[in-house]
């Protein structure tokens, strides 16, 4: 495992750090908007719309000024806009930003997800489409996987896309789509052959948001906001050269899209620690209190578990094997240190920590929004089994449906 930066690496973070010392502002500066997504959550609803489309503002301003410096997706190859870098500069230029009053988080999709998965399967010409207007923060991604019957088992997808001519047909309902409605593209699976079993017969495609016959319904949430939606699809129509991959092939395309997400997942949920507990401790004068300074203590531990977990996830990328079992340990160890750390600032605020507002009022969004940590990107289950079966060589669940036709699997969609 490596855990230090080598010469070259820390002559990298230092060339990182004064670029950023000159183009990003501090955390807590005026000019901060690291938390603008949970300052829009917790704000008034009839506050919310504005708040969201200056942080997507902000946010695409701050893409483009990356792309332009040569900072953005260091690991894309120079072709593409990036710069070829490793995986682990990659990971030291994501360090340092974290120390700064900034954030891309509303392109985790685009960037964290759709991007990679085009690289690594696209066509030259999907290539030349979509990456550059990404990379340049001018278009956003969402993400059109999960459906009502089809979540943690999401080979049971069952939005039918049927071919006609030079273009699919697609019927269905997908659900927990992150902001469908601020995005400019989809990435979307589809069953394309019910007479192949659940893994064979789905296909991946770039579906423009745009299209006629999508219908988007947000879901309020415990938090009271609406940050997931579900989304409609009637004879929406895609051209064939949208496909990602091949025809009935997705499966293996959405593994890669899997992949990357596990792993923003895991390393994008961990500024939530030890250091904003004791901050909120001091200032509900709870710093002293015994049981609160034990909690305190046992989130400092599950950090530096998490900080040793993204080293292994680093090391594996570093070697060129893709991080699965890594990633999934990593995304496993976020939920429940977020459940963790949540709850005891709950407890630390007292009757407070059930007010939106207040001390730490960011505090409850985070308690609220922590259980969809523990389904996104594949449920604990899921990681659970993945872990058990291709690292611990456990015996696999019995699948009485994998090498069934996906029609006559009783109650699969039709």
């Amino acid at each position: 495992m490596d855990f230090d930066d080598t010469p070259a690496e820390a002559a990298f973070r230092a060339e990182v750090r004064a670029w950023l010392d000159e183009n990003a502002p501090a955390l807590g500066d005026p000019d901060d908007f690291s938390r603008g997504w949970f300052e829009a959550e917790a704000a008034d609803p009839e506050d919310r719309p504005a708040l969201q489309a200056e942080h997507l503002k902000r946010c695409k301003a701050w893409q483009a000024r990356l792309h332009e410096a040569g900072w953005a997706c260091l690991t894309w190859p120079e072709e593409y806009g990036g710069r070829g870098a490793s995986p682990l500069e990659a990971t030291i230029f994501a360090e340092e930003q974290a120390r700064y009053g900034v954030t891309g988080d509303v392109f985790a999709v685009a960037i964290g997800m759709a991007g990679p998965t085009i690289i690594a399967h696209g066509t030259p010409e999907q290539k030349e489409r979509y990456l550059g207007p990404l990379i340049r923060g001018e278009e956003t991604w969402c993400q059109l996987f999960s459906e009502p019957g089809a979540g943690s088992d999401l080979a049971g997808v069952s939005t039918r896309a049927v071919r006609d001519g030079d273009e699919f047909v697609v019927n269905g309902q997908k659900v927990w789509t992150t902001t469908p409605e601020d995005t400019d593209h989809a990435i979307l699976l589809a069953r394309t052959d019910p007479s192949k079993p659940k893994h064979r017969g789905i296909t991946y495609f770039l579906l423009d948001m745009d299209t006629p016959g999508i219908e988007i319904r947000p879901l309020v949430q415990m938090t009271g906001t609406s940050h997931f939606a579900e989304v409609f699809l009637t004879d929406v129509r895609i051209p064939a050269e949208n496909v990602l991959g091949e025809v009935d092939g997705g499966w293996r395309v959405a593994m890669t899209t899997l992949l990357n997400e596990r792993i923003f997942i895991g390393d994008g949920n961990r500024r939530t620690g030890s250091a904003e507990l004791i901050e909120l401790a001091r200032r509900c004068g709870r710093l002293d209190d015994p049981v609160i300074r034990q909690g305190i203590a046992a989130a400092h531990e599950r950090e530096s578990i998490l900080t040793y977990l993204g080293y292994r996830v680093r090391t594996a990328l570093v070697q060129g094997r893709e991080p699965g079992r890594e990633a999934s340990c990593m995304k496993l160890a976020v939920a429940r240190h977020l459940k963790l750390s949540t709850e005891l600032a709950l407890e630390v605020q007292g009757p407070a920590g059930t007010l939106v507002g207040g001390v730490g009022g960011e505090w409850y969004q985070h308690f609220l929004a922590a259980p969809s940590i523990r389904i996104a990107g594949g449920s604990d289950e899921i990681q659970r089994n993945v872990i058990a079966e291709r690292t611990l060589g456990l015996p696999g669940d019995v699948r009485v449906d994998k090498d069934v036709p996906f029609s006559d699997i009783p109650g699969a969609g039709r």
